[in-house]
Parts: structure tokens; C-alpha cells; sequence
């Protein structure tokens, strides 16, 4: 269904920017049944690489939903310590991981948000308690994600197409998000490095003490953490210094806000897919970095028992600046995923901050990071909040304000470098 030489560059992708295996490690492939074709070559490619073994760990919209629908209460508890053990294990062990993923966004539209909320907690629960989190939030383990369509999924972006037409229509637009329409994809992805390093090299030199959206429904300050860093792009994991991409596609320069040192009013750009469920039109009240009220017109239900899993999860733990003239954005299409959606539009997340993006922060233990301003918790919960009405101001301890986004483009400075 889907040309033949965009998957194999899809694949080459995958391997050489997002994860940059290197021969003797291992592989860790969590994929959609819906994505074989992909899958398969990626760990074909993966052992012509010099991997030592590929793991695969199947991703079924059906067998997920299946839990909900039918599941005992047991069923929502039925998470252990030997199940992260065992990814702990495989990172130790030299193994990177690859999410490919294809899940429809309404997938859990109509189960019950107390037993999502429930599982999801003591899933995140175990992962922290083990350790497990920590390897991908410090970089300790290299990871991608990356996505197919799947057809539920499709016909939600394409819905006057049905099938395998809505699923290839929607693969042109991801090939479109991740460059590989594009005659050398890996040389489009150092050009690209290369200009998200012009932004981040700003936003470091700059060191604001906290930036200012503007915009309709929104009036936000967010003021950022002690040592904190800019990212974007490629990144190096903590061990051996090895350069990745976290997500394909990326278009964001991030950081990491204060969880204290948050106020005023945000609304979101673009839907929210949460656990199967999309959350519509939200607005946000901050007061000393938590948020103290809230709305949504859909989903408001699921929201509030995520934004309750734990004291972090309704702070902010990311902040990122995104250009309204990304990839993504030129589509002109709503994906209802979060991985491509909030690489066309500034965002921010609730929950869980990056140990790497703070100075030194991929070796501190998370009391040292909290010390410092960077959110704990148990979630990760990107939402958007950007778009071309939307203003960016950064603002340094001595009160100067400096443009950062202006009509939806970053200012000449930034860009020119």
C-alpha cells in the first residue's frame, strides 16, 4: 500500500537519526500490529547494522481496549516490579528503544476515565518506584517514537476516506512531518539540527528568568527553573555521548520550568488525545505554579482524574517554543496525536520535567532536582497552547524583554544567528 522506497527511508530514519544504533547494542521495538511492514524492516536493517538482537513488544488497539471493556477490577492493578525490571535489565545491557506506534485516538472514548486513570497510575507508579522512568528522562537510554496510521486513527484525520485510502493519506502527511519525502531525509535532519541549535544557543546565552505568552485566552508567565538548559533536535544521551532524537518528527526547543513560578491563564490551541479519549477547548488557571482551575468542553472527566494521579500532576514539568511554519503546521491538518501536533504549535507539559534539561541534572537524584525547581511526578502531558496569535517574550532577571516569537516565526536574531 505504501511506496516501497519512503518506508525504507522511514526505516533508515528510524535507525540512523532517531535511535543512531550502533553495532553490538540491542533493540528494543514497541510497534503497532498495524505497522509489520515497518517493523519488520526495521529489524532487518537493525541486524544489518550489527545489532546483537531485536526484541519486538506488540502494541494491539483491540487487546488495550479489551481491558477496559471487560477487565475485573484486578485487571487495573495488575502491574509489577518485574515488568520494568526487565526493560531496566535490557537498558543496562546496552539495549535503545523504539516506539512505533499507530493508536487511534478514540480508542477508550467510552470506558470508564476512573479504571484508565487507575491502571495508568499504577503503571507510572511502578515505573517510577523502579527506576525505570529515569533512563529515558536523563538520556541514560537512547529512544525514539515514530508512528504509522492506523486505520482508526486515519479515518479520524481523513473521515470522507475510508481504509487503506484514509491510512495512505495519512502516511503522506507523516512522511511530509518527518522529511522523507525528501531526497536525503538524514542530510534534511542535520540541516534541520542545525537550525533548532541556532534557537537553543540563543535561548542559553540569553538565560531568561521566565518567558510570557500572549494571546487570545492565554496570559501566561512561566518562570524557569534553576540551571536549567534549552534542547532541540538531536541530543546526547548521558552515556557515551551518543546523539539522538527523542521524537520524529521534532520541531521544538525545550526547557525546563520552575514548578513553582507559574501564573495566569492559558488556553489550548488544539485537542488533546488522552487515553483514547480527545479532550476539547481547555483553559487553565495557574497560581504559584499549580493549576487552581480548569475547563474543557469534551473529555473534562478524563482530565481531572489524570491532572489528580499524584502533587506533580498539575504543575508543569516542559515548556517548548515551536514555530507556526514547521512541517507540520504547513499541512494545515489536525492529527489528534500529540507527537505531531505539538510540533506545530508552542506547548507545555504537565507532570514529569527532563533531568537532561538541567545543567548537570541527568546525574542528580530527584530530591536535587526538585531543590531546583523541576517538577516530579508520576505523568508527562503535553498539550498545545501556540499558534500564529500567540506571542512569546522572554524576560531576564533584570526585567529586559526580548522578543523570541512574533506572528507565529521566530525573530530575525534567533534565526540568523
Amino acid at each position: 500500500m505504501y511506496d516501497s522506497k519512503m518506508i525504507e527511508k522511514y526505516a533508515d530514519l528510524i535507525l540512523k537519526v532517531g535511535i543512531n544504533l550502533q553495532p553490538g547494542e540491542g533493540l528494543v521495538l514497541s510497534g503497532s500490529t498495524e505497522a509489520l511492514d515497518l517493523l519488520r524492516l526495521v529489524t532487518e536493517k537493525a541486524y544489518q547494522m550489527g545489532a546483537k538482537d531485536v526484541i519486538y513488544m506488540p502494541l494491539d488497539d483491540r487487546m488495550n481496549r479489551a481491558r477496559f471493556a471487560y477487565g475485573p477490577n484486578e485487571a487495573f492493578e495488575a502491574y509489577d516490579d518485574y515488568r520494568a525490571e526487565y526493560l531496566i535489565h535490557l537498558y543496562e545491557d546496552r539495549y535503545q528503544h523504539a516506539f512505533i506506534p499507530s493508536t487511534d485516538p478514540n480508542l477508550l472514548k467510552d470506558m470508564d476515565p476512573a479504571k484508565i486513570a487507575a491502571y495508568n497510575r499504577k503503571v507510572a507508579g511502578i515505573n517510577q518506584d523502579t527506576g525505570l522512568s529515569k533512563y529515558r528522562m536523563t538520556g541514560k537510554t537512547r529512544w525514539t517514537i515514530a508512528a504509522m496510521p492506523g486505520e482508526g486513527w486515519a479515518s479520524l484525520v481523513f473521515p470522507d476516506k475510508k481504509g487503506e485510502e484514509a491510512k495512505a493519506a495519512l502516511f503522506d502527511l507523516i512522511a511530509h512531518a518527518v522529511r522523507i519525502d525528501q531526497e536525503d531525509p538524514i542530510q534534511a535532519w542535520r540541516d534541520h539540527n542545525d537550525q533548532l541549535a541556532k534557537v537553543r544557543e540563543y535561548m542559553n546565552n540569553r538565560q531568561f528568568d521566565y518567558v510570557h505568552f500572549k494571546g487570545p485566552g492565554t496570559d501566561l508567565k512561566v518562570g524557569l527553573a534553576d540551571g536549567h538548559v534549552w534542547l532541540g533536535g538531536s541530543k546526547d544521551s548521558s552515556v557515551g555521548s551518543i546523539d539522538y532524537v527523542a521524537n520524529m518528527p521534532t520541531e521544538e526547543v525545550f526547557t525546563t520550568p520552575h514548578k513553582d513560578r507559574v501564573d495566569g491563564t492559558v488556553r489550548s490551541t488544539k485537542p488533546l488525545s488522552l487515553h483514547g479519549n480527545l479532550i476539547t477547548d481547555m483553559e487553565f488557571t495557574f497560581k504559584d505554579g499549580k493549576v487552581v482551575d480548569f475547563s474543557a468542553s469534551a473529555g473534562k472527566d478524563v482530565l481531572e482524574n489524570h491532572l489528580g494521579q499524584d502533587e506533580g500532576a498539575k504543575r508543569l514539568g516542559e515548556i517548548a517554543l515551536v514555530e507556526n511554519t514547521s512541517p507540520i503546521a504547513e499541512t494545515g491538518k489536525l492529527f489528534y496525536n500529540t507527537l505531531f501536533d505539538e510540533n506545530a504549535s508552542c506547548h507545555l507539559a504537565f507532570g514529569q520535567s527532563y533531568g537532561y534539561a538541567m545543567k548537570g541534572g541527568a546525574n542528580m537524584e530527584k530530591n536535587e532536582l526538585e531543590a531546583l525547581g523541576a517538577n516530579q511526578s508520576m505523568i508527562h502531558t503535553d498539550f498545545m497552547i501556540g499558534g500564529a496569535d500567540v506571542a512569546v517574550t522572554g524576560y531576564t532577571k533584570d526585567g529586559k524583554a526580548y522578543p523570541i516569537i512574533v506572528d507565529g516565526s521566530y525573530v530575525k536574531e534567533i534565526v540568523e544567528g
